[in-house]
Order: structure tokens, then sequence, then C-alpha cells
């Protein structure tokens, strides 16, 4: 055990048609080195099941911005969660040891409703059929119910720009809760973020093996910056444009030379080679 990958979904493991197509060398590599790829993203815990699946993956993973972190039953040899998260609902849910992190689902949509009547023009996943989520989000009809099947986190969208969603943001906080913002959509969420995530599943992998561990996280949106910050390794892809997002630059994150799956390839390929220092910026 010498490295774990944290990665993000969208934008970074997969692109703008959801393939990993051009990250297959860098997930084979990582198959025969036995070395974990932990997706953290904020799709439900039904659509990372899916990709899972077509990855061949069984560590644990985080669904919904941190919203909870699931391990797969005995993956670490006893119960997860055991001293992982101060606060923490523990529990189980299909083969999972489930370590709850975020805010009930009902809260959000409570929350998301008491914007509107202050006069924000705001839309969730809640308040749209899964059509309307295919439609907004290019997602397969299939898939677009499964990213309704939410419990921490409510993506929406809503009307005007950075002023208006500093507006949303500063309503949320008043009402305990936070904004976050991806490549396509904004996510209202409680407390729980990327970051902290990481660091439980981090604990539980430190607490299993005792000898050295470094952690790499790749993404490519500020919705990933908690992620990013809370690895050895961070890693930044390169957006459908070529650029990076100017909110995760000038922070010492590694920029990977590609975009999207194809950055993704390059960067866990120099990994495995060793040929990041374990330290961005070291």
């Amino acid at each position: 055990m010498a490295l774990v990958i944290f990665t993000d979904l969208d934008g970074t493991l997969l692109d703008g048609a959801y393939s990993f197509q051009a990250a297959l060398p860098a997930l084979t590599r990582l198959r025969q080195a036995s070395a974990p790829c932990v997706i953290c993203s904020s799709k439900t815990a039904r659509e990372i099941e899916y990709y899972r699946d077509k990855l061949h993956n069984r560590d644990p993973f985080s669904c919904e911005n941190g919203g909870a972190v699931l391990v797969p039953r005995g993956y670490f040899g006893s119960p997860a969660g055991a001293g992982a998260g101060t606060g923490a609902c523990k529990g189980k849910k299909a083969g999972y040891d489930i370590i709850r992190l975020g805010t009930p689902y009902a809260r959000l949509r409570e929350a998301l409703v008491a914007l509107r009547e202050k006069g924000h023009v705001i839309t969730g996943f809640g308040d749209m059929s899964a059509d309307e989520v295919a439609a907004l989000t290019g997602l397969p009809p299939g898939q677009a119910a499964m990213a309704k099947e939410r419990e921490f986190d409510e993506p929406f969208i809503f009307e005007g720009g950075e002023a208006e969603l500093a507006e949303i943001s500063g309503a949320a906080r008043e009402m305990g809760l936070a904004v976050s913002q991806g490549p396509l959509l904004s996510h209202l969420r409680g407390g729980n973020d990327k970051g902290k995530a990481v660091a439980v599943i981090a604990d539980l992998f430190k607490r299993a093996f005792c000898a050295g561990v470094t952690f790499a996280a790749l993404g490519d949106s500020a919705g990933d910056l908690p992620m990013l910050e809370a690895a050895d390794v961070p890693v930044i892809v390169q957006r459908p444009d070529g650029t990076y997002d100017r909110r995760l630059q000038g922070r010492g994150f590694v920029e990977a030379g590609g975009i999207g799956p194809a950055g993704w390839n390059e960067a866990v390929l120099r990994l495995l080679e060793k040929g990041f220092a374990e330290k961005a910026g070291a």
C-alpha cells in the first residue's frame, strides 16, 4: 500500500460525454498496482455505483459532495467508521458501512423553497422530472433518474450571474447551509464537503495500513477544492477549453497536461511512476 487516489468524476475522470475511455491505461495500471481509486463526487450513490460497476471498482467512495462515505462491508477487515469522523452518523446500507456527514435532503428542499420566497429564481433537481434533468445535464434518462435519488445535496440552477450566486450563498449561510459551484450546476448542502469525506476515508486507510500512504486527489472545479487541499498531491486537470479553473490556480497544485480524463490518465501514470513530489510544489 503506497498510493491512494481520490478522484472527482464529471470533468475529471469522465469527459463531457460521460466517458472514461481516455483514462483506461492509467486505470489498468492502478488495478495492476492494487492502488485504491476512491471516487468523491457530487453524484448520488446510485450513480457512483453505476460507474463503479463499469470501472470494476470495489473501493470505498463518497457521494453528494461529501454527504456520505460508503465502505464495502469488510473492506478494512472490520466495520468502518469506528473513530472516523467526530459527530458522524454511522449505519449500514446494502452491502456497505455508511458514514453520514451531510444534512438530510428534506432540510435542503425546505431551504431551497425559502430561498425562492426571498425572491431568488432558483430551481433544484427536486423540482425537475428525470427528463428535465436529462435535458439539462446530457445524462441518459436512466442515469438522470439516478441523479434525482438524492439524500444530502441539492443541485440547482438560478437566474442571474455571480452577484446573484453570492446573494444565494449568503442567504444559505444564514440558514446554516452552504453553496458550492461545479462545472455545470451549483449545489446546496450542509457543512459537509469532499475534504471532510477524504479525511474520514484517509483515516480508515491509515488505521488499516501502518506503512506510509501517499494520498493524491484529482479534480477540475471549485467544488473539488476541499478534496484537493486534503491530499498530499493535489492535481487539477484542464477544462474542455484547455484552461484550468482559475479558482484552483495559484495554490501550488500540480497541473495535469490534458483535458478531463486525458489529463487524469497522464497525471496518474506519472504518480505511479513516482514522477510527482509527495507535496505539490516540493
